[in-house]
């Protein structure tokens, strides 16, 4: 208690004694200083990685589109002789030299974890997307597999909601893994809108 005839300062900070100012509450453990909402991904998450056979499966995408535009460049700077071709095949050779660097990283930042409620999925680079999708609100879900993925046995576990912005996919999963969670979805998606 103050004395008496103690008059507090207009800058007097009336909190409890037992609370530290602000910004000197000690940081939880396991956080770090500057981390956004979703850098990095949610640390309270078991996340499963895909496998990292997508990889191989990207590049050769890749290279297909990258040879297309070699090819076409070329055949224009042989046929015109403009030295804006030679610039565009420098650029397709510069850009594709680029994704292929990206590629390996992009596909290790794909993951999903299964929750009670709902399934999370997260993936980019640059640009960090983290989807949320409740097993209340799936649709449906389909297991699809190219001829590429079908070469190095893999398989994507699509989602399907209500809302088509909100679908969400899960690239480069084994089959038998993708048939599991694509049954395992299921079930939880009728159970979920049973309970509604």
């Amino acid at each position: 208690m103050p004395p008496p005839g103690h008059r507090p300062s207009a800058t007097a900070d009336h909190r409890a004694p037992d609370l530290p100012a602000p910004g000197l509450l000690p940081p939880d453990p396991g956080s770090s200083v500057g981390r956004g909402p979703l850098e990095p991904w949610p640390d309270t998450v078991h996340w499963q990685s895909i496998s990292t056979d997508l990889i191989w499966v990207e590049l050769i995408r890749l290279a297909v589109v990258v040879a297309i535009g070699l090819a076409v460049t070329a055949v224009g700077w042989a046929l015109s002789g403009h030295w804006l071709f030679g610039l565009a095949l420098a650029v397709v050779l510069g850009l594709g030299a680029w994704r292929a660097i990206t590629v390996v990283r992009a596909v290790r930042a794909w993951g999903y974890a299964e929750r009670e409620n709902d399934l999370l999925v997260r993936h980019g680079l640059l640009v960090r997307r983290l989807s949320i999708v409740p097993y209340s609100r799936m649709q449906f879900i389909d297991v699809s597999a190219g001829p590429l993925e079908r070469a190095f046995d893999l398989a994507t576990v699509q989602l399907h909601t209500a809302a088509a912005a909100s679908d969400a996919r899960v690239p480069g999963l084994r089959p038998a893994e993708a048939s599991r969670l694509r049954d395992r979805l299921t079930a939880l998606g009728e159970d979920r809108a049973e309970g509604l």
